[in-house]
């Protein structure tokens, strides 16, 4: 009678799979941000109070901090900021790229073309509105903050990620809506080394497209099939937003 009933009824029944970190005081973030940006669960107003009785806390971040999603304005002057992104971009479906085994072989290994073609090759062309995630396992290596930037002696990290062709291809010739990954940053280090920018990041936001970093679980959904939904709070005029991400996966 209800149909949108009946299709949360099919949610219910397939697998959820949370997609992103639970959050601390001391778990990791971009060594960028200075010491002290993060202080989760203050007590401001504890029990025992006379005027009422229950418990508050407050909590201060960045919003560049563990799971986030990035708005183009985080990168591009005067670009679109999370007040112009809704509950309506809320909702994708995902397409999980793998490429662990090129990572056990190259930490920095960057995804090609060829690679996401072999993908389609396999489950069928990208689809409008996708939001493409590449699954490297790197989120294997959370929290521990120096496993996860993998920094040389020299303070370099090493890490795999996205290449520009890559990118390009999913946005100019798919039409894919957003793009996510398990590391800190979008671009593969070396990529990042060479161009002395993070390249790849910077193209992605200047498209007006979204991205969601630091994600985890890719290896417990389907590479093809399954919905993503991700949700952060309505602030405005922000650059970046921690954010709860999730996978409903058919059984």
């Amino acid at each position: 009678m209800y149909p949108l009933w009946e299709i949360l009824k099919q949610f219910n029944a397939g697998k959820i799979v949370e997609l992103s970190h639970s959050m601390k005081n001391d778990s990791p973030y971009w060594a960028g941000i200075p010491d002290g940006c993060v202080e989760l669960g203050t007590v401001v107003y504890d029990w025992g109070n006379p005027m009422l009785e229950c418990q508050i806390q407050t909590f201060k971040f960045p919003g560049q901090f563990g799971t986030h999603i990035d708005f183009p304005a985080h990168f591009i002057h005067d670009a679109a900021m999370s007040d112009a992104y809704g509950a309506g971009n809320m909702m994708y479906p995902l397409c999980v790229i793998d490429i662990t085994k090129q990572v056990a072989e190259d930490v920095h290994y960057a995804v090609t073309v060829d690679d996401i073609k072999a993908y389609e090759a396999k489950y069928g062309p990208i689809p409008d509105g996708a939001f493409v995630a590449l699954r490297t396992d790197w989120y294997k290596r959370w929290p521990d903050m120096e496993a996860f930037s993998n920094l040389d002696e020299e303070g370099g990290e090493h890490c795999p990620g996205w290449s520009l062709e890559a990118l390009k291809y999913l946005y100019e010739e798919r039409n894919a809506a957003a793009n996510g990954h398990e590391t800190l940053d979008t671009d593969a280090s070396m990529l990042a080394v060479e161009a002395e920018d993070l390249a790849c990041e910077r193209y992605v936001l200047d498209q007006g497209k979204l991205q969601i970093e630091v994600m985890c679980n890719l290896d417990q959904v389907p590479e093809a099939g399954a919905i993503l939904f991700a949700a952060w709070p309505r602030f405005e005029n922000a650059t970046g937003l921690p954010v709860r991400v999730w996978a409903v996966c058919p059984e």
